[in-house]
Formats: C-alpha cells, sequence, structure tokens
C-alpha cells in the first residue's frame, strides 16, 4: 500500500506579511477619509473672503489684493469682498488693481464701507472695476478730479491731457463693467462726489447694504461673468448663508502699510539721522548706529510706497550733519539754528510733489504736529549740549591744561590709527594719534603715553608686538 505523503506544517505569518495588511488597511482609512472630505466639501456652502483695505492705495494695497484673489481662487470660494476706504492713492497701483479685477476669475465686490467711508479718487476706479459695486449707508464716492501735489489747480494744457487719459480710463472700467459712463467721467472732469442713494439712482453701484451680512443676502442671486483660463464664463452668486472668512495682511504688508504714512516715514528718517549722528560722535556704541540704520531703512521703504521727495530726505540728513558741526565749532548757535531749518525744510519737503501731476492721489503732507515736536526738541537739545561743551572747554582753557589721568592706561583700538583713529579706554571713546606716526589696526591692544586735551598719544603694548612678531 502506497504511503501518503506527509501535510506540510503551515507556516506563521511573517512580518513584512503582517506590513503589508497594515499598508493596506491604512490606505484603505486614508481613502475613505478623503470621500468623507469630500462630500462634507460639497454638502457645506463655499466661503465669502473679505479683504479689508482702509488708507492710501499704493503698491502694499496692490500686493494685498492680488494675492488674496489667488488665495480665493485656490480654496474656491464663493466671492471676494473688499471693504474699501480711502482717499485715493497711486495711479500706477489703481491700474494694477483695477486690472487685477477686471480679470478676477472670482467674483469681487467692491464695498464702500463702514458709515462715514469713502472711495475718493483712485476709490472710484476700484469700486467702478467691481462685478458687483455696494456701498454703506451715509458714504460717498468721486472726486476723481486731478490735482497737483501741493492741491492747487494745475496748468490748462496739462490738465486737459490729464483729464482726458484719466477720463478714458473710467470709460473703459465703465464700458466692461456696463456701468453708466457720463456720471463716472463726471467725477473726472467736473469733480463730481455722489452720495449712496445718489450713486444707486445713477447706476454707479448696485446695492446700499447695512453691513456684510445684509450685502451677501442682497447679492444672492445675481449672475457675473468672471474671467477663467478657459475665457470667460457667467456665473450665478449663491452667497445668502455663505460664511465669512477674513483675509489678513501679511505681518510683511502689515508693518509696510503701517510705516507707508507720512508722518512715519518722517519720524523713522529723522530717528535713522539722530542714531547715526550718536554712533558718530561715540563710536563703538553699536546700538545707536544699528537702530537708526534700521529706522532709516524703514524710512526709505515708506517712501517706495508714497511719493516721496529725495531732496527732503537730504534735508533731513544734513540738518543732523549740521548738528555735528555746531559741536565742533565755538560759536553763537547759528550752525545749529541752520539745522533745526534745515529739519523742517525737509519734512515740508518730504512728500511735496513739483512733476506732472496725479490723477487719483489725495494730498499727502507731514503734519505740523510730527514736525514741530521733533523739531523743538532737537533745537533744545543741540542748544543746551552746544552750550556744556563750551563751557567745558573754556573752563578748560582757563585751567590751562588738565593734569592726565590716563596716562600708563591700556586702551584698545576702535577705529584703525593711521595715524588718527579713536580708541576705547575705561568705556569711553577718546581720539587719538600713533605715537610713532605708524598704523595700528583696529582691535589692537595700545597703552596711552602722553594727553593733549581730548587727544591722547598711544602705541602698541608689547603683547601686541610679541604676537605680531610671531606671525612674521
Amino acid at each position: 500500500m502506497p504511503r501518503l505523503p506527509a501535510a506540510r506544517p503551515r507556516s506563521r505569518p511573517t512580518l513584512l506579511a503582517w506590513l503589508k495588511v497594515a499598508w493596506l488597511a491604512i490606505s484603505a482609512l486614508f481613502i475613505a477619509a478623503g470621500m468623507v472630505g469630500v462630500a462634507l466639501a460639497q454638502v457645506q456652502p463655499r466661503e465669502a473672503h473679505v479683504v479689508e483695505v482702509d488708507g492710501i492705495i499704493s503698491p502694499i494695497t496692490d500686493r494685498y489684493i492680488t494675492r488674496a484673489l489667488e488665495e480665493a481662487e485656490r480654496s474656491g470660494a464663493e466671492v471676494v469682498v473688499i471693504t474699501l476706504d480711502t482717499p485715493g492713492g497711486l495711479l500706477s497701483a489703481t491700474r494694477d488693481i483695477t486690472e487685477s479685477l477686471l480679470s478676477a476669475p472670482v467674483p469681487v465686490i467692491v464695498y464702500v464701507s463702514p458709515q462715514g467711508a469713502h472711495a475718493a479718487s483712485a476709490g472710484t476706479f476700484v469700486t467702478a472695476a467691481a462685478h458687483i459695486a455696494a456701498m454703506a449707508p451715509g458714504t460717498n464716492i468721486g472726486a476723481a478730479s486731478p490735482v497737483s501735489g501741493q492741491g492747487e489747480d494745475i496748468d490748462e494744457t496739462l490738465k486737459d491731457k490729464v483729464f482726458e487719459d484719466t477720463a478714458a480710463l473710467i470709460r473703459a472700467i465703465a464700458e466692461v463693467r456696463g456701468r453708466p459712463s457720463e456720471p463716472l467721467e463726471a467725477t473726472v472732469l467736473e469733480a463730481e462726489s455722489y452720495t449712496a442713494e445718489e450713486a444707486v439712482e445713477l447706476g454707479i453701484v448696485d446695492v446700499i447694504a447695512v453691513n456684510v451680512n445684509d450685502l451677501l443676502k442682497q447679492v444672492d442671486g445675481r449672475s457675473v461673468v468672471i474671467v477663467t483660463a478657459d475665457g470667460e464664463q457667467s456665473v450665478t452668486l449663491h452667497t445668502a448663508d455663505t460664511p465669512v472668512r477674513n483675509i489678513r495682511m501679511g505681518l510683511f504688508d502689515r508693518i509696510l502699510s503701517y510705516i507707508a504714512d507720512p508722518n512715519v516715514a518722517f519720524l523713522l528718517i529723522s530717528l535713522g539721522g539722530l542714531g547715526l549722528f550718536v554712533e558718530f560722535w561715540n563710536p563703538g556704541l553699536i546700538f545707536p548706529g544699528v537702530a537708526g540704520l534700521v529706522a532709516l531703512v524703514l524710512g526709505l521703504a515708506a517712501l517706495g510706497s508714497l511719493p516721496g521727495n529725495w531732496a527732503g530726505v537730504a534735508l533731513i540728513l544734513l540738518a543732523f550733519v549740521l548738528f555735528s558741526i555746531e559741536f565742533n565749532i565755538d560759536g553763537f548757535g547759528v550752525v545749529g539754528a541752520l539745522g533745526v531749518a534745515s529739519l523742517v525744510l525737509g519734512g515740508i519737503l518730504l512728500f511735496s510733489h513739483f512733476g506732472t501731476p496725479s490723477p487719483v492721489l489725495p494730498d499727502i503732507s507731514v503734519s505740523w504736529w510730527a514736525i514741530t515736536p521733533v523739531a523743538v526738541t532737537m533745537g533744545i537739545s543741540v542748544l543746551l549740549f552746544s552750550r556744556e561743551v563750551g563751557r567745558v572747554r573754556r573752563e578748560q582753557f582757563r585751567r590751562g591744561t588738565p593734569e592726565p589721568i590716563l596716562v600708563g592706561m591700556t586702551g584698545m583700538v576702535s577705529a584703525a590709527l593711521s595715524p588718527e583713529g579713536k580708541v576705547r579706554v575705561r568705556g569711553e571713546t577718546w581720539n587719538a594719534r600713533a605715537l610713532d606716526s605708524s598704523h595700528i589696526e583696529r582691535g589692537a591692544s595700545v597703552v596711552i603715553r602722553a594727553e593733549h586735551g581730548p587727544l591722547l598719544e598711544v602705541e602698541r603694548t608689547e603683547t601686541t608686538r610679541t604676537e605680531e612678531t610671531q606671525k612674521e
């Protein structure tokens, strides 16, 4: 009788087999979670993104709105609502914003709010470029008439050219958005301004709403035409119960938006000049120089967002040069007074514009409430400090050369001696000269051999000489 083959023993699952099972289970879990997420996204209404524009329209505003539109397109927002309160802004930024709104891939509503707000000058163009224009009660729109940088009437020939170009722009916007061109053109040619009720009656805006929720309910069911990758497309708004999401500026843009103010820019440039002035008088303190340089850079960054005048910057910095000269001469404060005058004149000219006027820019200037305290404080400080310096010099002259107190002490070179420079002794910075008229590099150790008033004569220490000999 043939023997049957013996049954093979069952093999236990290997670690690799367990890993395969676990991987399949995790994959199935992720797929299920994704399907649930898609289902929930289909059930939940899409968001309305709210963008707040309050202040002068600048490149910062343009970047903010552009990023908000890109974010709305990525996240599939139902609509973007731009709440607007502006006195106007830069023409270049206004053109860029209107271009973005006219080609927006998502529906855009510009809402002039809150009550008491206005969409003046550049704000008129931005509002007209939206798919839907809305205003809160008690707001106004218009007065997009060009003025010069000082606010006065401009030359007739130049005025005609600027008016025609600006009027053509607003007519083009009105044509694209189906708004009446005559009343919008009148905001340019005749500096007309309209209340919310008048704007609705004329067809400039579509809706008057008391708040954003009221606005979203009123525009529910309206159809607008957006621009997609496949061309123009008509979409119907479903905004009655749409959740609202506020889109904030990034931290960097918020900082730039804050400093893009004439008064803040003036203070930053003034503080920058003061910090560099203190560092010049006390080399090695580091902090005043660094803080002054940072303030000066931020002030110049503000000029990049506003129509600044570089002559104003030069006059402000010249003021601190004159203050430095005042401390080095024996006089009656004439140079210091010129420094104060230069500071005031620099503040006045900092945002003065004498070239071709802008059709959408409001009158921008540094407030006297910012100029006066800075000028008075600097004037008093310079007067008191220069008097104290003069008093010390006169006392030294009457008493003769004071007894040497630093001779024999060791210091460190803070500004290279070639043969003159600066040294730090006992935490103080002194003017110094190399005893043998040699060059002593920064950071070298020196010993004081003689004092001549504020000037010290020094020579290298033996330690420094030994180190140099070893290097050779």
